[in-house]
């Protein structure tokens, strides 16, 4: 039976979506549960929207019973964005977390060694990326505070292990109930209700095993596109570099490189920005002023016809383009 949500009960769920606070999630859940049409076409999402507003008032409740000090696991961003890496036991996660990064995590051939999350931060080319190793998820190892650690991601890596006979089976096992939870891993639908859908890259490691191949090959035509996908050997440190960029690519930033009038380009440290920045996203970056008094800018790079063409406040920014900000 088809849903046949209302207009006033797809407004609320866009509240919902674009609320900052738990205060307003919960306010926006309560008026999608008194808004949704009541048949058996809504059950599961009715079921899916009263366990969202359980568990925000026993957020709530525990959050003014408790100190204020973060949790373990929120871990405070820092670079260019912040990427945990996920999936199941034993397929490597700490271990590439080590290959890539300056951090020592545990690692130990049995499973669940990672009990909570280690930042790293991984050096790509001149801007870092925090890495964050995280629990090994399953369906009998579930970790709760999983989806919130998501949900304050950029990107995620979500590995899995090529010496297994379907290196799928176990993801195809904890995708769902991170989806459950609201969050999805990469492209695709989900029939839940989600908080955050987030880019995903896969990377299937040890490929340097016997059938390897083979398994890589099933992997990429079960994932149909829904995340890219990488394969690697973080033992012999095989596809690491290649590995850095497609992390890189899957946070859809651009680096812009200020050149303040008259004088050489600081490219010492880009701004980071959101794939589909204009100069005046740079400029509001800068400072808000300069952004108020802009009247034009002269790019170099790929998004300009020419070196030092004149552009407008809309004009769209590429990766390594160099920016000139003229203002008033």
């Amino acid at each position: 039976m088809p849903a046949n949500l209302t207009p006033q009960y797809l407004a609320a769920e866009e509240r919902y979506r674009l609320a900052k606070t738990p205060e307003e999630k919960l306010r926006a859940l309560k008026e999608m549960l008194a808004l949704i049409p009541k048949h058996k076409g809504t059950e599961k999402l009715q079921a899916d929207i009263k366990r969202r507003i359980s568990r925000l008032q026993d957020e709530s409740r525990r959050a003014r019973s408790g100190s204020h000090k973060a949790p373990a696991w929120v871990i405070e961003r820092v670079g260019a964005g912040q990427v945990p890496i996920v999936g199941p036991p034993n397929c490597g996660k700490s271990s590439l977390l080590a290959a890539l990064t300056r951090a020592e995590p545990r690692i130990a051939d049995y499973p669940f060694t990672t009990a909570n999350p280690l930042p790293g931060m991984m050096p790509f080319e001149d801007i870092q990326v925090q890495l964050v190793d995280t629990p090994p998820l399953a369906r009998e190892h579930w970790v709760e505070w999983m989806p919130d650690l998501l949900r304050r991601a950029d990107a995620c890596v979500l590995m899995t292990d090529l010496s297994a006979p379907d290196p799928w089976a176990p993801l195809e096992a904890i995708l769902p109930m991170l989806e459950e939870r609201g969050v999805l891993l990469g492209a695709g639908s989900s029939e839940a209700l989600i908080d955050v859908q987030l880019p995903t890259l896969l990377v299937a490691n040890k490929r340097d095993l016997p059938g390897s191949l083979e398994r890589w090959q099933h992997l990429v035509a079960q994932v149909g596109g829904r995340a890219a996908v990488e394969a690697i050997s973080v033992a012999r440190r095989d596809g690491l570099e290649r590995l850095k960029r497609g992390i890189f690519e899957t946070l859809q930033v651009v680096r812009v490189y200020p050149k303040p009038p008259g004088k050489p380009p600081e490219k010492s440290e880009p701004f980071v920005l959101p794939a589909g920045s204009t100069v005046l996203t740079l400029a509001e970056r800068i400072h808000k002023e300069i952004a108020r008094k802009l009247r034009y800018a002269r790019v170099w790079g790929r998004s300009g016809v020419f070196d030092g063409q004149r552009v407008g406040p809309d004009h769209g920014l590429q990766d390594g383009d160099l920016v000139e900000i003229h203002a008033a």
